[in-house]
């Protein structure tokens, strides 16, 4: 059976739908960052998953090329994941989508380095016929933070934000937001084959003690 990053780590991609604090290690991630509304059909944000995903998907295979990754094993490309902001907004305005700031990732392996990446990149520019060159290999330690799983379309996501807040503010700790520190959310429904009503997203917060 291939590893499976949502089974192996539940804590981290199956939190309750109710908001609960989690510790989140140093993880490595394919990137790309943009801006504007991620619902514009073949726009910066739909590009930029075609990205991921060749990369993505390129490593995972890897193993079936000449080109070794040292201590690979097979595994389940982990979900999409998304981290956003507005420049001079306190939290998020969904009503005003074309000024998102985003970074798109998805989880690496630990096994791969930044040399493994780099031949990823490189590949699936070839094989694809992709302009790759966006990607990057980015290191995320986001620490202490408030998770839980929104069940619904992104739009609704506010009053779920709201749930996040009056356990923080409760839980004795406040937000920490910063230019390292976002908004975050993990996709755990293909949107393709879901309806929105049925879509589960994590939606996590960095926090601090007060």
């Amino acid at each position: 059976m291939a590893f499976d990053f949502k089974k192996e780590f539940k804590e981290f991609y199956l939190p309750k739908n109710k908001p609960e604090i989690v510790n989140v290690p140093e993880m490595n991630y394919i990137a790309v960052r943009g801006k504007g509304n991620p619902n514009e059909e073949g726009g910066a944000y739909q590009r930029a998953i075609g990205v991921l995903y060749a990369v993505a998907y390129t490593l995972k295979m890897s193993y079936k090329t000449e080109y070794k990754i040292d201590g690979f094993f097979e595994y389940v490309v982990p979900p999409l994941e998304g981290f956003w902001w507005q420049d001079n907004v306190e939290g998020e305005d969904y009503s005003d989508k074309n000024s998102f700031n985003w970074i798109s990732v998805i989880r690496l392996p630990d096994f791969v380095t930044k040399k493994d990446f780099d031949w990823a990149v490189e590949t699936a520019t070839k094989k694809k016929k992709i302009d790759c060159s966006s990607a990057e290999f980015l290191t995320i330690n986001e620490g202490l933070c408030v998770q839980i799983m929104h069940t619904g379309p992104f739009d609704d996501e506010p009053a779920t934000v709201a749930l996040m807040d009056s356990f923080i503010k409760e839980s004795g700790y406040e937000k920490d937001f910063s230019k390292t520190r976002l908004h975050h959310e993990i996709y755990m429904s293909d949107a393709r084959k879901v309806v929105p009503e049925k879509w589960k997203t994590v939606i996590r917060h960095p926090i601090k003690k007060v």
